[in-house]
């Protein structure tokens, strides 16, 4: 076998400089001199036979080269932070994962999820084993995949990116609720089944909504626009735990997971308003990027949330 030209550490300075197009602040951000990280990018071109990147005056932009190697360089050394961070504890089969969830899977399912995950494992992996989960909104959970800063995603909204693999796992209900004492409410009898809510008490009522880039925001835009046209605002969250409550002191009506407002529907704060509109059904899903590679951990993982999604499906 011929020795390899390339190095791992060439690779990373490429990925710093991509990021933050000069040597200078790529060489800060990976401490090294910037001398030694303009050598290393020279000797990574010539090693190569093609210019990486459009030199400026001030700047280095990367060009189509560049970009083909852009992923390969980032699968490589995501394999490579694997194998560090396996072999601090190669015992720990399933250790060190990097989850990523959208926030309501993140704040509602997910620590029930790893719970039993846990106690799946054998006795003796359990006590240390570990993992690091980040819970923020489908588009920067799918950017984080996409620069290999997480081994695997748990999201509420679709996902546009070709770089990663999805495949559909739950099942949720989005349900339009209102508080107990909504004015929206007024118009229905106390005491008996109540009549749908038109379309028009639903287009002049004022929504409380996830911001936007948020997987729940996009399905429910999805959802109800063909119907209602347009949503008249009031506030926007940055999570749906500060709508739901927000719902309950009046500030609007809100269309929000079932999983998410259970408590509050079973204590008869909000309630589910019966409207003409069908019932929205949405997937949550599985996201990994398609060039990762499956540790024993990951492996285990998949086939635990795999075997949730037949046993809610059963």
């Amino acid at each position: 076998m011929a020795p390899l030209r390339l190095s791992l550490r060439q690779l990373q300075i490429f990925v710093a400089i991509v990021e933050h197009h000069s040597t200078g602040a790529a060489a800060e951000a990976i401490a090294l001199s910037q001398s030694a990280t303009s050598a290393a990018l020279n000797e990574l071109e010539r090693v190569l036979g093609m210019d990486l990147f459009d030199r400026t005056s001030k700047r280095l932009l990367i060009n189509d080269n560049g970009r083909t190697l852009l992923p390969q360089a980032m699968a490589l050394l995501d394999a490579a932070n694997s194998i560090e961070r396996w072999a601090e504890n190669p015992l720990l089969l399933s250790g060190g994962l990097r989850i990523g969830a959208s926030t309501s899977i993140g704040n509602y399912l997910l620590p029930h999820i790893l719970a039993d995950f846990r106690r799946a494992l054998p006795t003796q992996v359990q006590a240390n084993w570990q993992a690091q989960v980040t819970i923020e909104n489908t588009s920067a959970i799918i950017q984080k995949l996409v620069s290999f800063e997480l081994d695997i995603g748990l999201i509420e909204g679709y996902c546009h990116e070709s770089a990663l693999m999805v495949m559909p796992w739950l099942e949720d209900e989005l349900v339009i609720v209102a508080a107990h004492d909504d004015p929206i409410l007024a118009s229905l009898p106390a005491d008996g089944p109540r009549s749908p809510i038109g379309l028009a008490a639903l287009r002049q009522a004022v929504w409380l909504l996830r911001e936007s880039g948020s997987g729940t925001r996009e399905i429910i835009d999805q959802a109800l626009l063909p119907y209602l046209h347009h949503l008249q605002h009031g506030i926007e969250f940055g999570n749906s735990e500060a709508i739901k409550y927000a719902t309950v002191n009046g500030l609007g009506i809100s269309c929000l997971s079932r999983f998410v407002v259970a408590d509050m529907l079973e204590s008869g704060k909000l309630v589910v308003l019966p409207t003409v509109l069908p019932k929205f059904i949405r997937h949550f899903y599985i996201v990994m990027h398609k060039q990762k590679k499956l540790t024993e951990g990951l492996s285990r993982l998949l086939q635990h949330l795999e075997k949730l999604n037949q046993s809610v499906c059963s």
